[in-house]
């Protein structure tokens, strides 16, 4: 059983975390909990907003604080595979020159990995990611790169969709959450953001964040020791069962939704894997809030982003997935009687 005291001391790291980032990304405190939460679940994540909303700026502060490496790479229709691997250019002497590519410059001091507007690159390229991300580890070179500590975050291009490929269903469920990222909904933070010089610059504004506030490399370790000193109760249990159920039965659960017929709204719910994330990710929330046991308040911080990317619908529907997905998981939420 993990030391008690040894837990408290790292939750109080976590939330020093966040509130150093909270000081440096204003405006997205439900965004940072989520990322702080994933982070500690050692799950991806899939960023979901419009351009220019402080996306790699979070992703960055929070590989500042974690004192990790920072990986980026952009997508586009002509990346390939290899790209992530490694880079050829000819040097002033007309030799050519390889280097490893982004995805394994840091290899195991990889903390954070953004992979920018990932539906522009094309199915290979996301299929050497996803791998990548579940193992950890790449091939080049002739040998093995591991990244043992390494959280990839990608996001879509959600605006164009010339020359783009859509995340295939299995790739999708790669991910543990899908976080919006928006505009600040506040008039202060709004106001900060765009008159205030401090937030102009985001290398000074970073330059603050000197001292790693977490250790990156003892994350693994510290998330089986919450995952084992937080209980989920029979009651809960059951809970999270039924809302499992009704993402592929909604109907079964008297769930509606206006001007959609609910028979034909899902083609398949969320899969084995997404519920487990769900429970380990729940059970962060509830460390971070202090106990050692899951209620549905920790179910519901982590609902909309652990399933919004996990159902898939029919094609009658998809079309309106953004409008609908909100209203699908809100339904799960307030229909479906919690203990």
């Amino acid at each position: 059983m993990a030391d008690m005291q040894q837990l408290q001391a790292s939750r109080d790291k976590a939330l020093a975390l966040e509130k150093v980032v909270n000081t440096v990304v204003i405006g997205q405190q439900k965004a940072i909990r989520l990322i702080l939460i994933a982070l500690h679940s050692r799950g991806h994540v899939l960023l979901e907003g419009g351009v220019g909303v402080g996306k790699t700026t979070l992703l960055r502060a929070f590989s500042k604080a974690l004192g990790g490496s920072f990986g980026r790479i952009e997508g586009s229709v002509d990346l390939m595979p290899n790209d992530l691997l490694y880079s050829a250019w000819v040097d002033a002497e007309g030799k050519p020159v390889i280097d490893p590519g982004p995805l394994i410059t840091h290899g195991k001091d990889t903390a954070v990995f953004f992979f920018n507007e990932i539906n522009r690159a094309r199915p290979q390229v996301q299929s050497l990611l996803l791998r990548a991300m579940a193992e950890r580890s790449a091939e080049a070179f002739g040998k093995e790169y591991v990244f043992p500590h390494m959280v990839v975050f990608a996001d879509r291009n959600g605006v164009e969709k010339d020359e783009t490929f859509e995340l295939s269903a299995a790739a999708r469920d790669r991910f543990l959450f899908e976080i919006g990222i928006g505009n600040p909904e506040a008039l202060d933070d709004r106001k900060s953001l765009i008159f205030d010089s401090k937030f102009h610059d985001v290398d000074e504004l970073l330059s603050g964040l000197t001292e790693p506030l977490l250790d990156y490399t003892e994350l693994n370790a510290l998330d089986k020791e919450v995952q084992q000193a937080v209980f989920v109760s029979p009651e809960i249990e059951d809970y999270i069962i039924r809302i499992w159920d009704a993402t592929w039965k909604p109907q079964e659960f008297g769930i509606e939704i206006p001007d959609v017929f609910m028979e034909d709204l899902v083609v398949a719910g969320a899969s084995v894997r997404g519920m487990s994330a769900m429970v380990r990710a729940a059970k962060v929330s509830a460390w971070l809030e202090g106990r050692d046991h899951v209620l549905p308040d920790d179910v519901h911080t982590v609902l909309f982003a652990t399933l919004t990317h996990r159902v898939f619908l029919s094609p009658i529907y998809e079309g309106r997935r953004e409008q609908i997905m909100p209203l699908f998981i809100a339904a799960l939420r307030d229909h479906i009687a919690a203990p």
